[in-house]
């Protein structure tokens, strides 16, 4: 398939269209944003797979080579307290040799044909970039930083494992746990999506997965460079509150920073402006604006 929009450069190039199905097509996405990124993509492999709600578009060269891209994906969201139907866009990416010839414009275009096509009622997406999506329909939403107001912490002895994503019965239960998890937030948040958490987490070498078992819940966290205990993500069926949590994992800290939307989480906190270059960024009706600050946490990002 050779499609050509106006203004397109793509001699010698094929459009293709394309799931992750296909070895050799996502060997190529991976060594795209390998290339582009240094981003590692492959430890999917291990962590139970690629997402198969994923489509991506894309153009080859002769050598089977991908040269640009963007995939979208199925990203069930929680917005303004009901279910939303959305799609993220991710991978988008082409080499610097070929910057300039419409490339990325055309593959834009044609993955927002096909979520228009599926009828998701919004499409979602992260950039440093704000302006090249604006002209697509995208606006900027601005995120927020949380710290918490430190809740009274009860005796309880601690109930925690530690989980390594190493070991298959760990994996095992984390992939249990993420498939029916209920949303972090009723206000805004993703309601599922195991593959980026399960692969943000493996990157990052600070995140601590644990389990808390009186409370069969998964607690995503860290200290930050500030020393602060920063609670990343809450992997659940039914939300506990943060003093719960504290002391399920027998910490009392000074200061908690939540990466998410902390309405369910029965503590008040202290809303922060977050001036980080990556933006998050949406294409979809007014009415699904979220109200309020909103915030999606770092292992959920794609």
């Amino acid at each position: 398939m050779t499609g050509r929009a106006a203004g397109l450069q793509a001699d010698s190039l094929t459009f293709r269209q394309y799931d992750l199905d296909d070895a050799a097509r996502r060997a190529a996405l991976a060594a795209l944003l390998h290339d582009i990124f240094g981003i590692d993509i492959t430890p999917l492999d291990h962590l139970g797979g690629h997402d198969a709600s994923s489509m991506a578009f894309g153009w080859f060269d002769d050598d089977d080579r991908l040269i640009a891209n963007l995939s979208a994906f199925t990203l069930p969201m929680m917005i303004n307290g009901r279910p939303v139907r959305a799609a993220g866009l991710q991978s988008g990416a082409v080499r610097p040799e070929f910057r300039g010839r419409g490339l990325f414009r055309d593959v834009t275009e044609k993955a927002l044909a096909w979520c228009d096509a599926q009828a998701f009622e919004a499409a979602l997406l992260y950039t440093e970039k704000p302006k090249l999506y604006e002209k697509h329909g995208f606006v900027v939403l601005p995120q927020a930083r949380f710290l918490a107001e430190m809740p009274a912490i009860g005796g309880a002895a601690p109930s925690v494992r530690r989980l390594d994503l190493h070991q298959p019965d760990d994996l095992a239960l984390t992939r249990k746990m993420l498939a029916t998890r209920a949303p972090a937030s009723n206000q805004f948040a993703v309601a599922r999506q195991s593959e980026m958490f399960l692969l943000n987490a493996w990157l990052s070498d600070d995140v601590r997965l644990d389990y808390l078992e009186k409370l069969d819940t998964i607690i995503a966290w860290r200290f930050n460079r500030e020393s602060m205990f920063e609670l990343l993500d809450v992997v659940t069926h039914d939300m506990p509150a943060l003093g719960d949590i504290l002391s399920a994992m027998g910490r009392t800290p000074s200061r908690v920073v939540v990466d998410f939307v902390p309405d369910r989480l029965g503590c008040g906190v202290t809303t922060m402006a977050d001036e980080a270059p990556l933006v998050l960024m949406m294409r979809g009706p007014d009415t699904l604006r979220p109200d309020g600050p909103i915030r999606l946490p770092e292992l959920a990002h794609f």
